[in-house]
């Protein structure tokens, strides 16, 4: 083979890789992909969680004495249910994701032997009021904000009042229900009429009205 056809070879393949890489560069520039300002993908949180469990936007409910005095430990037990996954609810029960909730009400907060609580609830300090568990449970993560809890909120206040007066049953002595305020008395009916001013001493007394003479008698005819 003669050096003509060796150089028409080799001008042939620098021709196919001169092609091949203009079409590549075409391509990249037809078909690249626009940049987007933050990379990361877009995350849809739903307005409930599975399961129906509303997320955390608690209704406006009355005071919780209110309704607990109206509320009914029985719904709560069922209302309870969606609770044991990650609690257990008899005496000496263990821990689980959060911990055992028998005697929860008057409990010192992040007291429970053997769990490991975070440092917003070791934070908080004093005991488990009714008013603490009702918002607690409304909204874990506004009420206290670094909990470790993952649950949404319990957002119907008859609900939570149901499911706090059944944890109120789980204690050995269990603490009195907080009585409601009682409605405020009556206001006392308005006085009669007071009674017509007596006149003012020294004003002249009214002249006794006067009457008409009779006529005289028609005389006979």
């Amino acid at each position: 083979m003669d050096s003509f056809e060796l150089n028409k070879i080799l001008g042939a393949l620098l021709a196919t890789c001169l092609g091949v890489l203009t079409l590549n560069i075409a391509a990249g520039a037809i078909f690249a992909p626009g940049k987007v300002e933050k990379p990361g993908y877009a995350i849809a949180v739903p307005d409930q969680l599975p399961g129906g469990t509303e997320t955390a936007k608690p209704e406006p409910a009355e005071p919780i004495a209110v309704r607990l005095a109206n509320s009914d430990p029985q719904k709560g037990q069922t209302a309870a249910k969606q609770c044991a996954a990650c609690h257990t609810f008899e005496k000496g029960g263990p821990n689980r994701v959060g911990p055992n909730l028998y005697g929860i009400v008057d409990r010192a907060k992040a007291s429970h032997e053997g769990f490991n609580y975070s440092a917003a609830l070791k934070a908080k300090g004093g005991n488990w009021t009714y008013d603490d568990l009702d918002h607690f449970i409304a909204s874990p993560k506004t009420w206290l904000p670094g909990t470790s809890m993952g649950y949404a909120g319990l957002s119907r206040g008859g609900q939570r009042a149901d499911l706090i007066n059944y944890l109120h049953t789980l204690a050995d002595n269990p603490v009195p229900l907080p009585k409601a305020a009682e409605a405020p008395a009556a206001a006392p009916k308005a006085a009669d009429a007071a009674p017509a001013a007596p006149p003012a001493q020294g004003a002249p007394a009214a002249p006794p009205a006067q009457t008409s003479p009779a006529p005289p008698p028609a005389e006979k005819p």
